[in-house]
């Protein structure tokens, strides 16, 4: 029962952040996150959806996060950014292919509110324990082979993705900066919530 409840949590809290992202890049012409901005990029220079970039980006980190640290490959973490990358694709395919967002202010509040919900998901998702993103694993590689704090370690990830995205035009405004000093902070307001609550449903069952 436990690993129901935890599987549960990861695919619940995955299915409602992936919906925060696509929010996010429907509004792109404002900035979107640096690793969403360079698969955007992709998508439009190269071609596949932009959840296909999201797979074969977590691949890569997969083997690059392997050779940081000098350990195995966290192959489990492909299960992880499949799932991504599969909600991605569904969201923006099927429920954002419906509207489009005019204006300044909605773009603005649309942003906002994906920020939000991206935080609320994360939060569920990361209760589960299950293999991190490898983006994720990336930024915690960082930590351990340079010896620096997560906010050093994440600050370095994100300019690894901004500046190819950068390079081939991405979507990369005032939305992005909004996006990176804001994401943490959402993901923290919500976190307390879920971890008391996945604690007492163990408990529990």
């Amino acid at each position: 029962m436990k690993l129901f409840i935890r599987l549960l949590f990861f695919i619940f809290g995955l299915v409602i952040m992936t919906f925060g992202v696509c929010m996010t890049i429907k509004v792109a012409e404002i900035g979107v996150g640096a690793w969403d901005a360079l698969n955007y990029a992709l998508t439009k220079k190269v071609g596949l959806s932009i959840g296909k970039w999201v797979m074969i980006d977590g691949a890569i980190l997969v083997i690059v996060n392997a050779l940081l640290v000098k350990r195995r490959p966290a192959i489990l973490s492909l299960f992880t950014i499949i799932v991504i990358g599969s909600l991605v694709d569904f969201w923006l395919m099927t429920f954002f292919e419906l509207f489009e967002v005019h204006g300044i202010i909605a773009k603005i509040a649309m942003l906002l509110v994906g920020i939000l919900i991206i935080g609320f998901g994360a939060a569920i998702y990361i209760q589960a324990k299950f293999p991190q993103s490898p983006i994720d694993n990336f930024m915690l590689a960082i930590k351990e082979r340079f010896r620096v704090n997560l906010m050093m370690a994440k600050t370095i990830g994100e300019i690894t993705a901004l500046i190819p995205a950068f390079l081939l035009h991405g979507p990369i405004s005032y939305g992005t900066i909004i996006i990176t000093f804001t994401v943490g902070p959402a993901i923290q307001l919500f976190f307390p919530f879920f971890e008391k609550l996945m604690v007492r449903l163990q408990a529990k069952y």
